[in-house]
């Protein structure tokens, strides 16, 4: 008569799994021959969807719907013939693009000649700010140097006071240095960028700079046994790592240029040097004759380029934040 192994012996243990195998062998084939019934679904129930997962599609859709309506009003009022946002109540209850032809045609209004300035300044000071400020970014993450603390904190206060306050300033230091150099002072698009490089550095650098330290210091390391100095790790090694934060920049920056209004409406006198949000107010500056249509029409040609380098820039966010830095 043959003697079982002892529980908890060696032996035990492996006639104990041997046994449980072949138990779960057995279970699996009889599952494989014999008939699998699917278990009967439960009716569906409106209130339990509504509180599990349906209040969250509920809040989904007012909100897209609370966003949109002003665009949809906006483009409802540009195809408005009638000059008016009284009669644009009803959406898109009268279509007719006299708004567009007026605004592109009429001499008085040198539409193309606000959007083209619009475009260079807003493009300008999109491109200097991704540039200045990734150095300034890049020298405050990788270099240890005297005052970078101070300038660091320095930097965050002055952000806190929003550029309004500066205008005054802002006007007589431009006057100023127009006497002197009249290229970039009043009435020049260059002193325009000027000002708005000096608004949007340190918030830029600050953003970038937060970006910057999540690049491992390895990399670097590694340039610099290969013989790179600081300039061409920059150039072709970090700015490629940073490309997420570099668009977010450039499309941040050229959005706040050209919806910017009041340091352009004091710097700049000229009609033909002024911008799209300057330009377009004197539509609706006149109280016995505000022209909205053609206001609403000018805005919507006026996000064209937003929206079109947001959809240019979009796979470059996607791409870099996919794609691993350190393998």
């Amino acid at each position: 008569m043959a003697r079982k192994p002892v529980p908890g012996t060696q032996a035990g243990l492996v006639v104990g799994e041997l046994e449980e195998f072949d138990d779960s062998t057995r279970a699996h084939s009889t599952l494989a021959a014999g008939p699998v019934r699917d278990l009967p679904k439960r009716p569906f129930n409106f209130r339990r969807w509504l509180a599990a997962t349906g209040w969250r599609h509920v809040v989904g859709i007012v909100m897209v719907a609370f966003s949109l309506f002003p665009i949809v009003f906006v483009i409802s009022s540009s195809l408005n013939p009638n000059g008016t946002l009284t009669g644009s109540n009803a959406l898109f209850s009268k279509i007719g693009f006299d708004s567009y032809v007026r605004i592109l045609t009429d001499p008085q209004v040198p539409f193309t000649t606000w959007f083209a300035n619009t475009l260079v300044i807003s493009g300008i000071t999109a491109l200097l700010t991704v540039f200045l400020g990734a150095l300034a970014a890049y020298s405050f993450s990788r270099m240890r140097f005297t005052g970078r603390r101070f300038g660091l904190i320095g930097i965050v206060v002055v952000q806190m006071f929003p550029q309004l306050l500066a205008v005054v300033a802002i006007f007589l230091l431009m006057s100023a240095i127009g006497d002197l150099f009249p290229a970039i002072g009043l009435n020049t698009h260059i002193g325009l960028i000027m000002v708005y490089l000096g608004g949007a550095l340190g918030v830029n650098t600050f953003l970038m700079y937060g970006f910057f330290n999540t690049i491992p210091v390895s990399i670097d390391e590694a340039a610099k046994i290969d013989g790179a100095g600081h300039a061409r790790i920059f150039f072709t090694i970090v700015l490629r790592l940073v490309a997420p934060i570099l668009a977010v920049v450039a499309l941040l920056s050229f959005i706040a240029s050209v919806n910017e209004f009041v340091v352009a409406s004091v710097l700049l006198i000229d009609t033909d040097k002024q911008t799209l949000a300057v330009g377009l107010t004197k539509l609706v500056s006149n109280p016995r004759y505000a022209d909205w249509s053609a206001f609403s029409a000018g805005a919507v040609i006026a996000a064209l380029p937003v929206v079109a380098l947001f959809l240019f820039l979009q796979k470059y966010i996607v791409g870099g934040l996919t794609a691993g830095a350190v393998k």
